[in-house]
């Protein structure tokens, strides 16, 4: 794929009625031939229009006209590539933890939770968020992530979590306000309700901060999945992160996690994790598939705001009588 197409693909299938802003300069950038050749000089993974957009705004470069988005990105291309080679989309979106909690709440209580490509670490916090399915609420406290859902009923109950724990190449410090604001840059614009939600997770957070560890997902997931107590459901997850993994180093990986006791959920792009035998999405937007240990359970959008199931649906687990392990 080229880079023109890249971006011309990102504005008709992801961005399209859902941030005119970004679709307006993501066709834009697909036809300006001198941005094209400065993002040409990039390696692949950073060259994504998530990346670039996400950059210009946490620089305070316009993004509501093409022709300033085009001036401000030239004259400013040093500082600007400096960021994109230093920086990963590291999209800590917590509504993607709606995708999550109808399989989380079925598994066998309580949970013990690692996250591959934490970022901050706000979705390893789905037990203190509330979740409203249609006329459907799950819990009252915390944000109330949205999530249309439609296939199988949605959960009834939180998971309970007793132990949470993630590993990234660069975790990031939720308590460190210049964190916050590159989190709250990649955030498209128009999404107001996404940039309260970050605000209000990461404040959940940074009152218990999580374990986060610098590391690699296949060298230094063993020994972290192994710290997690007895008595308590290992549950190694990951949400939009294995398209930025080489395709060996992604092999290698779900190899190793298919070997880890406990369970494994994943949610990806089917291009980036394939399956066979998927039925045809719902629309012709940009969809992820979720899974359980390989199989797979449902289309979901990129940001938790929907789900179509056409797996099995998920059978709850009692749960535990003792309260589980601390």
């Amino acid at each position: 794929m080229t880079v023109a197409s890249r971006y011309a693909e990102f504005a008709v299938r992801e961005v399209r009625g859902e941030s005119p802003s970004y679709e307006q300069l993501s066709l834009a950038v697909s036809r300006d031939e001198e941005l094209l050749a400065l993002l040409g000089t990039l390696p692949p993974a950073k060259q994504q229009p998530n990346l670039l957009l996400g950059v210009v705004r946490f620089l305070g470069g316009p993004v509501d006209d093409p022709a300033t988005f085009h001036d401000f990105t030239i004259s400013n291309w040093p500082v600007i590539e400096a960021e994109l080679r230093s920086r990963a989309t590291q999209t800590n979106e917590a509504g993607r933890c709606a995708l999550l909690l109808p399989v989380l709440a079925a598994l066998p209580q309580p949970l013990a939770l690692l996250e591959v490509g934490c970022a901050a670490g706000l979705n390893l916090y789905p037990d203190r968020y509330a979740y409203r399915y249609g006329n459907h609420q799950v819990g009252s406290d915390g944000p109330i992530l949205d999530c249309t859902i439609t296939g199988t009923a949605p959960p009834t109950r939180l998971p309970e979590v007793v132990w949470r724990a993630g590993l990234d190449l660069n975790p990031l410090d939720v308590t460190d306000p210049g964190n916050i604001a590159w989190l709250a840059a990649l955030i498209w614009p128009e999404h107001h309700h996404r940039r309260a939600r970050l605000r209000a997770a990461a404040a959940i957070a940074a009152a218990d901060p999580p374990r986060l560890v610098r590391g690699d997902l296949v060298d230094d997931l063993p020994a972290l999945a192994a710290q997690a107590p007895a008595g308590a459901t290992l549950v190694v997850f990951h949400t939009s992160v294995l398209y930025q993994v080489p395709a060996e180093r992604r092999a290698a990986f779900v190899e190793l996690v298919r070997g880890l006791p406990g369970h494994w959920i994943s949610v990806e792009d089917p291009a980036v994790l394939p399956h066979e035998g998927l039925p045809s999405p719902p629309d012709r937007a940009a969809h992820n598939v979720l899974t359980l240990d390989g199989t797979p359970l449902a289309w979901t959008r990129g940001h938790g705001q929907a789900m179509a199931w056409f797996g099995a649906s998920p059978q709850t687990s009692p749960m535990p009588t003792d309260g589980g392990t601390g």
